[in-house]
């Protein structure tokens, strides 16, 4: 399978979020490769909007068996949550479950007036009633197979494939 470009992946939702900004808006990343997409996006975009980062590990329904990853990155919010229309951006859609720990986190921020999700990859699978509104590329896989996302030293992100031996039944950011 030939695997898209990232870089251009976050050309094409740029260009969506782009009308979706007003002076009420906030960009929002979840760690960690959501947070390398809003930095690809702030850079573009070479506007003054409000934006944050989340981790959302504490928050997701699985936290019992998973526990918290290795580079675990404290979320930063700089602004009042209440009443903004906020776009939270991550790499890759899976399950939702990811997004619906970081809707949980936002919200003891907070009451925003409006959440959109943004994504380089809508994967398939969602389990709950989630789903990006941006989208750079759907790409369907089977639950055995996995997007992990890479930044290399010089700030470039590249995308592989893999394959486990065991099907994951959750959705994890990088690894999706």
């Amino acid at each position: 399978m030939k695997l898209p470009d990232p870089e251009i992946l976050i050309q094409e939702i740029t260009q969506q979020i782009k009308p979706l900004i007003s002076p009420n808006t906030a960009l929002v990343g979840i760690y960690s490769g959501g947070v390398w997409v809003l930095e690809r996006i702030l850079n573009t975009l070479n506007t003054d909007i409000a934006y944050g980062k989340l981790d959302a590990a504490m928050y997701r329904d699985d936290y019992s068996k998973r526990g918290l990853k290795s580079k675990n990155q404290p979320s930063w919010i700089p602004f009042d949550v209440n009443d903004k229309e906020i776009i939270l951006i991550d790499d890759i859609f899976y399950t939702g479950r990811t997004t619906r720990a970081a809707m949980n986190e936002l919200f003891d921020y907070g009451r925003p007036a409006s959440i959109k999700l943004a994504v380089l990859i809508n994967r398939g699978g969602a389990q709950l009633p989630i789903a990006p509104q941006i989208t750079g590329a759907h790409i369907l896989l089977k639950s055995h197979q996995s997007f992990q996302l890479s930044q290399d030293t010089q700030g470039k992100l590249h995308l592989s494939l893999e394959n486990s031996s065991t099907p994951h039944d959750y959705e994890e950011s990088p690894h999706v």
